[in-house]
């Protein structure tokens, strides 16, 4: 969703944890490309799931003035797939979708050890599978391949306090100066966008 920009934050901020964060949406195309990224070129960060609609910069798809603007959007992000040897993506009907139930998901899995796996099995099922995670069961499919069990995912995805941990990751973002998703936190900037990865990568050596 985000375009590429780098913002520098407080050098202390608000319980400020000690390992790179990496801000992510399953909603979000450009999230995808980066994850599918991530894992070679931030080996450590710790993923962090949160909602993109909260955050202050966050692009709309349902925004554009006309369907031909949309249309290059989304012919850049295919490009930018491509570009990094992905397979070609398939947009999901209805794209954008609500990812609140899959970010929901996405929060339980990161309790209990498996944000990595379920989070690329999920983009996958959405942007190499075509498959809105809008609906349960492609959530459920693909929490399923990182070994999470379908009923406990469902009702995981009720609790108070999963609710509450996503809330509160994605207020933390906002404090930390994520104005979008993806989104880099090293400790001392926040770099947006997949096209950031490395300059983020660059900033984590040298820090």
């Amino acid at each position: 969703m985000a375009g590429s920009s780098t913002d520098r934050v407080p050098a202390h901020p608000p319980t400020s944890p000690a390992v790179a964060h990496f801000f992510f949406d399953l909603a979000s195309p450009a999230a995808y490309v980066a994850a599918e990224r991530a894992l070679q070129v931030l080996p450590g960060v710790e993923w962090v799931p949160v909602l993109a609609r909260e955050l202050p910069g966050a692009e709309s798809f349902e925004a554009f003035r006309c369907a031909e603007e949309r249309d290059i959007a989304l012919a850049e992000m295919e490009r930018a797939a491509a570009a990094h040897g992905l397979q070609a993506l398939r947009w999901p009907d209805p794209f954008p979708f609500d990812s609140l139930f899959a970010m929901r998901v996405a929060t339980y899995a990161k309790q209990i050890g498996r944000t990595v796996p379920f989070a690329l099995a999920a983009f996958r099922q959405a942007f190499a599978g075509g498959r809105s995670l809008a609906e349960p069961d492609n959530v459920v499919i693909a929490a399923a391949a990182c070994e999470m069990h379908p009923a406990a995912v469902l009702k995981a995805a009720e609790l108070r306090g999963v609710r509450a941990a996503l809330d509160a990751a994605t207020a933390r973002a906002v404090a930390l100066g994520v104005r979008d998703v993806p989104a880099v936190w090293t400790g001392e900037h926040v770099f947006h966008g997949q096209a950031e990865l490395e300059r983020a990568a660059a900033a984590m050596v040298v820090a």
